[in-house]
């Protein structure tokens, strides 16, 4: 979607593996009770996989458990009204707002707002299509500043 990276594979690629590695100690039911308890916390799903990574030695949940994070949240009740990359343009976008009601000549943020509202309606459609959202949920500017402010 973002046109202005350069093109070029210089990123990480994770090694193919089936199962879990040999050196995690954890078991499936062990993860599966790390996630809630993180997620109970109050971290959201991309913050718990850091976590697990950084201090518990989990590489990928789904390698351990055979499930993708989200679904373990979802499974337990626990997962986010919105999914996590919508959520984090919607507070992009509301940031950016407000940023234009101090400084309204600002053309290159006017410019960015725009191209975060397209992506937004793109994702949005895409969770509706999915059955993530519900079919009647848009995306307003401004009841996103009390969506934003109520889960912050």
């Amino acid at each position: 979607m973002n046109k202005k990276r350069a093109r070029g594979k210089s990123h990480s690629t994770r090694p193919v593996r089936a199962g879990a590695p040999k050196w995690v100690r954890f078991t499936r039911e062990e993860v599966e009770m790390l996630v809630e308890e993180l997620a109970k916390r109050g971290y959201g799903p991309s913050m718990i996989g850091v976590i697990l990574r950084d201090q518990y030695g989990v590489p990928l949940v789904k390698q351990i458990t055979g499930k993708k994070l989200t679904l373990i949240l979802e499974e337990k009740g626990l997962a986010p009204k919105i999914p996590e990359d919508l959520f984090n343009l919607i507070r992009k976008a509301v940031n950016v707002r407000r940023h234009l009601t101090e400084y309204p000549k600002d053309k290159v943020s006017k410019k960015g707002l725009e191209e975060i509202e397209s992506k937004i309606r793109r994702l949005v459609d895409y969770y509706k299509e999915i059955g993530k959202l519900p079919a009647n949920w848009n995306y307003d500017p401004t009841t996103a500043e009390l969506l934003i402010t109520s889960t912050s």
